[in-house]
């Protein structure tokens, strides 16, 4: 396959995803929802309750948006904009890499980029999901294979480790980083630690900003690692304008997981007696360790 060749069929596995997302049905925040009005076609609505069912931060909502995201990076212009940055002939070359992933499944579809990246520079891809997410990228793996059938000697999936490898890009904590270094620092390779987001504000935002921050905030459970889990501040600032554009996600309280695990920090902090804000789904203290 020549470049142009995978990108239309990237570009055409892009269109197939949009066509069963239900833009209009994306009104309001639900975390427990079916998802019946998130998605247009009965294939990817069971795709979603299938996989929440094996990892429950993954709502239909959280999945829906995943797969939204991934269609805008799917755009013919997206696609051409970025390959056209390289030399064509490099991205055409005959050598072939096998290249290993070891994908993290904090929210879902994180290895999709990778996953992209091997395949559109015409190389192997060979990977292993975390077992937090190992249904939606096979699922999209499985069609981009019905959209170009020469992908399917490019692509595959392990449950060990992966190897041979002519490479590795492996993504997990700083603990796990250890072990990535000791099974595969021989090869070429991206190891990717902990990261988390951070905002700072100066107390001039304005309501939609602060909207767009929630949303920072609250995807995914704000278990994405550009999630964002601290506020720069200044001095004195007022958190009346903060707590209201909070408000939006108010809901995610009904998720049981991120419910027990509000109440755990804040039944911390009380008996700590650590100063703290709290607007029964968000709690906000005072850290200048980082």
């Amino acid at each position: 396959m020549r470049l142009p060749e995978r990108i239309d069929a990237f570009v055409r596995l892009g269109e197939i995803l949009k066509a069963g997302l239900n833009e209009a049905g994306l009104k309001t925040f639900f975390p427990d929802s079916p998802g019946e009005a998130l998605f247009r076609t009965a294939e990817l609505l069971d795709l979603a309750k299938e996989a929440s069912a094996v990892n429950p931060w993954f709502t239909p909502y959280a999945i829906y948006h995943a797969l939204r995201d991934t269609c805008r990076i799917l755009e013919r212009d997206q696609l051409v904009d970025w390959t056209g940055r390289y030399d064509e002939k490099a991205l055409d070359r005959p050598a072939v890499k096998n290249i290993g992933t070891i994908l993290a499944g904090n929210i879902p579809l994180a290895g999709f980029h990778d996953f992209l990246s091997i395949l559109i520079s015409g190389h192997r891809f060979t990977g292993k999901p975390s077992g937090k997410d190992d249904r939606l990228l096979p699922y999209l793996a499985d069609t981009l294979v019905s959209i170009r059938p020469a992908f399917s000697s490019r692509i595959c999936f392990v449950e060990e480790k992966p190897g041979p490898v002519d490479a590795i890009i492996a993504t997990g904590s700083n603990n796990t980083s250890r072990y990535f270094a000791y099974y595969f620092g021989k090869y070429p390779h991206i190891f990717r630690k902990n990261r988390n987001g951070v905002a700072v504000l100066s107390g001039n935002e304005t309501g939609e900003e602060m909207s767009y921050l929630a949303d920072d905030i609250f995807l995914y459970f704000g278990l994405g690692c550009r999630s964002v889990a601290k506020l720069y501040v200044p001095e004195g600032f007022d958190f009346k304008g903060f707590f209201p554009a909070m408000e939006k996600y108010t809901s995610v309280r009904d998720h049981h997981k991120y419910a027990n695990n509000y109440l755990y920090h804040r039944s911390v902090f009380l008996m700590n007696r650590v100063t703290h804000l709290d607007n029964e789904f968000l709690l906000v203290c005072r850290d200048t360790r980082f």
